[in-house]
């Protein structure tokens, strides 16, 4: 997901956690400049368990591209920039053998990292040397302002994603091919995780709002468990019904990926015209987390596939994002809250690290009845301990001047 309209102190130094070695030698000396821009290859491949390589370590401040091969690996999807636990740029859906796709940022100096989940070593140090970018400025109500536009930036990407990847699941439906069909499920699937608060009370026009067939929430991520039935069952569950439960793609399936297609373009669409308040972004980064526990450490998300650990990461991601851009706004309000929030976020990502699998599609662990058993519990001990500080962001970020009139 390339966004050119994050804000200026999103690219800034200070990363405030361990950086990783490379997992491969990169050349010494800066990425080469072309025309201005530096220039960084970073190369996927599925040897030694997934590697991540990048030919340079480090380049000069200013406009930055990283080009992105996947050779051969088949569990690496995504490659992303981060800094400050923020998400600058990224490429998905990076089937090997697909050509060399690319991202362009501007840089200032300080450290950051590449990120590459489902790699056997997934952080990549990078440093940016030269004038470092300037520091937050403005008092919290402006630094809150302006971290709701990055996160509009953040949704529109995740949806343009999703888009792409709902594309990929419909091809391989619409061929009847369900060995590639089954992979490419909980690849589409995380994108929603990550912005579903967003989706909440999306009606189409021409329903009323109590209606499920206008609902894009419904139609596209209803359960089993709480049907309407007036509307059917619709979306990425339904699917996962077919492919995972009775194990045969039908002409049935087919209208459903058809229909899911056509909802996620309505989608795509409808977060592009989003105006967000930093209290949204708080209280949508804690639904996020009560997804957590209500569907995903029960196993009711993913019945069929099991991929509720995929579904678990991608809350995670969306809430931590959520409040990421809020960050520099909240130093400055409660600084003392913003340092446990942010260490809370690093012990849960720590925790699911445990559960990765690069086997498996999606990159977890399926979430079996025995895994439930013995890990469920933890796992939601883990969440509630980021859910206390984390529930008492909203009220402070709305009463700091950046709340609705």
């Amino acid at each position: 997901m390339l966004r050119t309209d994050l804000p200026r102190f999103l690219t800034g130094v200070g990363l405030a956690v361990l950086l990783a070695p490379s997992v491969a030698a990169a050349a010494s000396g800066p990425a080469p400049v072309r025309n201005g821009v530096s220039q960084v290859a970073i190369v996927l491949t599925g040897e030694n368990g997934g590697t991540c390589a990048l030919d340079h370590a480090s380049a000069k401040a200013g406009p930055v591209t990283f080009t992105v091969t996947n050779r051969t690996a088949t569990a690496i999807t995504e490659v992303e920039l981060q800094s400050n636990n923020r998400i600058l740029g990224e490429k998905e859906n990076l089937a090997p053998g697909l050509p060399p796709v690319a991202f362009t940022l501007t840089l200032g100096g300080g450290a950051y990292r590449v990120y590459c989940p489902g790699a056997k070593q997934d952080l990549v140090a990078f440093t940016v040397t030269g004038k470092p970018a300037p520091a937050p400025r403005g008092d919290a109500a402006e630094l809150l302002k302006e971290g709701t536009k990055g996160y509009a930036g953040y949704v529109t990407g995740v949806a343009d994603a999703m888009l792409v990847a709902v594309d990929n699941l419909k091809a391989a439906i619409d061929a009847g091919n369900l060995a590639e069909a089954r992979r490419l499920y909980p690849l589409a699937r995380p994108f929603y995780e990550r912005i579903e608060s967003d989706v909440d009370g999306f009606v189409l026009p021409g329903f009323d709002v109590k209606d499920n067939a206008g609902n894009l929430d419904y139609l596209i991520d209803m359960r089993a468990s709480n049907l309407d039935p007036k509307v059917g069952w619709h979306g990425f569950h339904a699917i996962e019904r077919d492919l995972f439960g009775t194990g045969e793609i039908t002409d049935g399936t087919r209208t459903l990926a058809a229909e899911l297609q056509g909802n996620i373009r309505k989608l795509d669409a409808l977060v592009k015209t989003l105006d967000y308040q930093p209290e949204d972004l708080a209280n949508g980064a804690a639904d996020l987390l009560e997804e957590v526990q209500g569907s995903k450490i029960s196993g009711e998300e993913e019945a069929f596939g099991h991929f509720d650990l995929v579904d678990f990461a991608g809350n995670v991601e969306g809430a931590q994002q959520a409040f990421a851009f809020l960050e520099p706004g909240m130093r400055k309000i409660d600084p003392e809250l913003a340092a446990r929030v942010s260490d809370a976020f690093a012990k849960v990502r720590s925790m699911l690290d445990a559960y990765r699998d690069a086997s498996v599609p999606g990159g977890y662990r399926l979430y079996t009845a025995e895994l439930k058993a013995s890990d469920g519990a933890k796992l939601s001990r883990g969440i509630q301990a980021l859910q206390e500080p984390l529930s008492r962001i909203a009220e402070k970020v709305a009463t700091a001047g950046g709340g609705k009139e």
